[in-house]
C-alpha cells in the first residue's frame, strides 16, 4: 500500500468544524462587511474601506485563485508547472477583448474598431474576435481556451511521460513561446501595449465605487467556491489517486490505474482556474500585456505555493497574499531591491521552513527554525 504523508494540522483545520466557521466568517467579510465598509462608512472613519484597498484585495484574490491552481497540480500531483503564467494571461486576453469592445466610440479615434487596431490600419476585427462582444462568449472563452491549451499540451506531454524538471522547462518555455507570439503587432492582440484604456463592462462604468466593489465581490467568492471545490476534489478517491500520483507514479500504474488520464484532468481544471483568475483580474487592474506571460511571472506563483506551503490548498493563498503584499511594501519603499528580498524568502522558505508558513505554525517550537542538514530523520 503506498503511503501518503498527511497534511500539516494547520492545513486540516479546512476539513473540521473550525475550518467550516473560517469559511463561514471569511464569506461573510468578503460579501458584507467589506462592501459596507468601503461604499456606506464615512471616509473620515478608521472603518472605511478606501476604494485603493478594494482594487489591491481584489487584485490579490485572483492571485489567490493562481496559487490554489498551482497547489492543485504541484502540491497534490507533484506537477510542478513553470508555465501558469500563459493561462492567466490568456483568460485576461479573452476578457480583456470584450471589454476592448465595450469601449465602442469613446476611444481617441472615436472608430467601431479599438484604437490601437485603427493605428495599424485594420479594417475589420480578426475572425477569433467574433462574438466577443457578448459578456457570457467572452467570459466562457477566458475560461475555456486556456483550458483547451492546458488539456493539448498535457496530452502530448503526459504522453510522452515527460515529468519533473523537463516538465518545468518546457513549460517555461511554453510561456515564452507565447509571449513572444503576444508581442507582435499582427497577431490582433495590442503587440507591447496589450489591451488598456477600458471604459465599461456590461454598459455599467468601471471607474465607480460600485462596480469595483462587485468585482471584489466576485473575486473573493470566485476564491471561496474554487476552496470548496478544490477540497472536494483532494479529499475524493480522485484527490487520492493523484496524491498516489505524486509519491510513487510506477506504483500506480502497476496497480491499474490510467495516470495519464488523473493528470491530464487535474492539469486542465487547474489552468481553467488560471482563465478565470484572469478574467476577474483585468477589469480591476485595467491593463493586460504580454508581460504577464513572462516566465518571471509564472515563477513567482510557484514561489507563492511554497512559501504558504504545498499540499495544503490554505497555505499557497496564505502565501500568495504575504508575498504580494510584502511586493506592495517593498516596491514602493525600495523598487530596485525587490526582486532580491522575493529570492532572499524563497531560498530562507526552502531552508528553514521546507513545509512552508503552515508548516512553521504547526512545528513544535523547538524545531520551527532548524536546517535541513541538522535535523534528525525518525527512525523507520
Amino acid at each position: 500500500m503506498l503511503h501518503v504523508a498527511p497534511s500539516p494540522p494547520l492545513a486540516r483545520c479546512l476539513y473540521e468544524k473550525r475550518g467550516w466557521a473560517l469559511f463561514a466568517l471569511a464569506a461573510l467579510v468578503i460579501l458584507v462587511v467589506a462592501p459596507l465598509a468601503n461604499l456606506v462608512t464615512p471616509e473620515g472613519s478608521f472603518l472605511h474601506l478606501s476604494d485603493a484597498s478594494v482594487a489591491l484585495l481584489g487584485k490579490l484574490f485572483c492571485y489567490a485563485m493562481l496559487a490554489l491552481a498551482m497547489d492543485l497540480v504541484w502540491g497534490y500531483a507533484g506537477i510542478l508547472s513553470l508555465g501558469h503564467g500563459v493561462f492567466f494571461a490568456l483568460g485576461g486576453y479573452a476578457f480583456g477583448m470584450y471589454l476592448m469592445r465595450q469601449i465602442g466610440h469613446d476611444g481617441s479615434y472615436h472608430a467601431d474598431l479599438p484604437d490601437f487596431m485603427v493605428f495599424l490600419d485594420w479594417n475589420s476585427f480578426p475572425w477569433f474576435w467574433a462574438y466577443t462582444d457578448h459578456f457570457c462568449y467572452a467570459l466562457a472563452l477566458a475560461i475555456l481556451a486556456p483550458a483547451a491549451l492546458a488539456c493539448a499540451f498535457g496530452f502530448f506531454a503526459f504522453r510522452s511521460r515527460i515529468k519533473g524538471v523537463y516538465f518545468s522547462i518546457i513549460t517555461q518555455a511554453l510561456t515564452y513561446a507565447m509571449m513572444l507570439l503576444f508581442f507582435r503587432n499582427e497577431t490582433g492582440f495590442g503587440g507591447n501595449n496589450g489591451f488598456t484604456d477600458f471604459k465599461r463592462i456590461l454598459d455599467y462604468p468601471l471607474a465607480t465605487p460600485q462596480t469595483r466593489i462587485i468585482l471584489f465581490m466576485l473575486s473573493g467568492g470566485s476564491l471561496l467556491l474554487l476552496l470548496l471545490a478544490s477540497r472536494f476534489i483532494v479529499t475524493s478517491k480522485f484527490g487520492r489517486v493523484l496524491t498516489a500520483i505524486r509519491e510513487a507514479e510506477s506504483r500506480v500504474m502497476f496497480c491499474g490505474y490510467d495516470t495519464l488520464s488523473y493528470k491530464l484532468a487535474i492539469w486542465t481544471f487547474s489552468a481553467a482556474i488560471c482563465g478565470l483568475a484572469g478574467a476577474l483580474y483585468v477589469p480591476q487592474v485595467g491593463i493586460i500585456n504580454p508581460s504577464e506571460m513572462s516566465p518571471a511571472a509564472s515563477i513567482e506563483i510557484a514561489i507563492w505555493t511554497a512559501v504558504g506551503g504545498r499540499g495544503t490548498l490554505i497555505g499557497p493563498l496564505v502565501g500568495a497574499f504575504v508575498v504580494n503584499g510584502a511586493k506592495s511594501l517593498f516596491t514602493a519603499a525600495i523598487p530596485e531591491y525587490w526582486l532580491f528580498f522575493l529570492g532572499l524568502l524563497f531560498v530562507l522558505v526552502t531552508l528553514l521552513l521546507p513545509k512552508g508558513v503552515i508548516g512553521f505554525f504547526d512545528a513544535p517550537p523547538s524545531a520551527r527554525i532548524s536546517l535541513p542538514f541538522t535535523r534528525k530523520e525518525p527512525a523507520s
